[in-house]
């Protein structure tokens, strides 16, 4: 007599990195994707210009205030927030129809939206992007060269209350070196599809 333990859904995950600005969100997912064909990037919409080097599509698509609008009406967005004077949103069918198909679906969004991505996908896995210091997302912001002075500043005060909803994510990760960051989110994204709550138990067989 043999057994076997059967997967409970062909349902993919969904795993949401953020953090403060700065701390090297888009490095790590860049890397993760690179390494881990199974996960599908989901690409925000933004209302902000593209900083040097972005491609519309790829790194975001970018829309006009109007435009976004349209989408909030519509039911378009599965989370939205205003930071920093700019919108940003998740656009919703693609993250459901990779999820239905069995496809992992990687999120970089700000905080506000993962909280919302938390509320409506109670299911959603949270992953907080740390800095090793102050200094470091400073070093960070100035080095990008996107914003000035008075930009910078505004993010840098934000950082303390950023740092405080890390209690509220399910992981934290501290990003000293990419490399390191994104062996760490590969263990959790392993270990999420290791979840025993995922099989259905072992089912006794003749064989």
């Amino acid at each position: 007599m043999t057994g076997r333990i059967e997967v409970r859904s062909v349902q993919g995950l969904l795993f949401v990195l953020s953090g403060p600005s700065g701390v090297g969100k888009g490095s790590v997912c860049r890397e993760l994707l690179a390494r881990y064909p199974r996960l599908n990037l989901s690409v925000s919409v933004t209302t902000r210009a593209p900083r040097p080097g972005e491609v519309d599509g790829l790194n975001y698509y970018f829309r006009s205030q109007a435009e976004f609008e349209a989408m909030l009406r519509d039911g378009q967005l599965l989370e939205w927030a205003r930071v920093y004077g700019h919108n940003y949103g998740t656009p919703r069918l693609p993250v459901q129809e990779i999820l239905a198909g069995g496809g992992d679906v990687l999120l970089e969004i700000d905080i506000q939206g993962a909280l919302k991505v938390r509320e409506a996908l109670p299911e959603s896995i949270l992953i907080f992007i740390a800095p090793p210091s102050e200094d470091a997302i400073l070093q960070r912001l100035t080095g990008r060269g996107s914003e000035g002075p008075g930009a910078i500043a505004a993010r840098m005060a934000c950082l303390g209350d950023e740092m405080r909803v890390l209690a509220r994510y399910d992981y934290a990760v501290i990003n000293d070196t990419v490399h390191r960051a994104v062996e760490k989110v590969a263990a959790i994204i392993c270990a999420e599809h290791c979840r025993a709550g995922r099989y259905r138990g072992w089912n006794a067989g003749n064989g």
